[in-house]
């Protein structure tokens, strides 16, 4: 589980990354281009929390400042994106699974704001003026359109993804376990509870049977 904490926010993020400058950012549409490095990075800190949204947030947008064509300064995005991911992880409900889509939704409009505001703001600190010749209202306005019609089609599949190989079988309920419910849960890959089952890789064998044929 803790490779797939890994390996899948890096392989999404990096297909992120790939389709937004190869076909995104082709597109010339008016004012910004479309984020789906944003979106990605929303949808794994939502599913995943603040700790690690704010960990891909700092990988994506420091990839995001090195990919070409980059014209602004190495370590504006990657600081932008792990804010954010920080932020949008805050967002990851206790128990695990969305009620309804309003929530996402409203995070991405959020996060779309937030992160053309970070991204000028830092800029002016840096003395770094890459985009501000479109205008601050322009982008505000087109970023979070674009990404607001984006996020239906990004955000729910990656966290849809990341639940599903985030599983652990190991935390499922075992047929024939003691106690029934939560008591009944194998929480860890060995446990020897009290009446007399001993659990390994999920089989279930008598301990008393076992020193019986011990003795003989």
């Amino acid at each position: 589980m803790r490779l797939n904490r890994f390996l899948l926010p890096t392989v999404l993020v990096v297909i992120a990354m790939v389709v937004q400058v190869s076909v995104l950012a082709r597109l010339h549409l008016p004012g910004a281009v479309p984020d789906l490095l944003l979106l990605t990075v929303l949808g794994l800190a939502i599913s995943y929390g603040h700790v690690a949204g704010c960990l891909i947030g700092f990988f994506a947008g420091l990839l995001a400042d090195l990919a070409p064509p980059a014209d602004h300064a190495v370590g504006r995005y990657a600081l932008v994106l792990c804010v954010v991911g920080y932020a949008a992880g805050l967002a990851k409900p206790e128990s695990g699974r969305l009620r309804t889509a309003a929530g996402p939704m409203l995070v991405v409009i959020g996060a779309s704001v937030a992160t053309t505001l970070l991204y000028a703001g830092v800029g002016n600190i840096v003395g770094d003026t890459a985009g501000a010749h479109v205008g601050l209202g322009k982008l505000l306005f087109t970023a979070t359109v674009y990404d607001l019609l984006l996020a239906p089609f990004v955000v729910p599949l990656v966290m849809a993804t990341a639940r599903h190989f985030d599983h652990d079988p190991m935390s499922e309920d075992v047929s024939g376990g003691y106690g029934g419910g939560s008591r009944g849960r194998i929480r860890t890959g060995i446990s020897a509870p009290r009446g007399g089952l001993f659990s390994r890789s999920g089989r279930m064998v008598r301990v008393g049977s076992m020193a019986r044929g011990a003795r003989r």
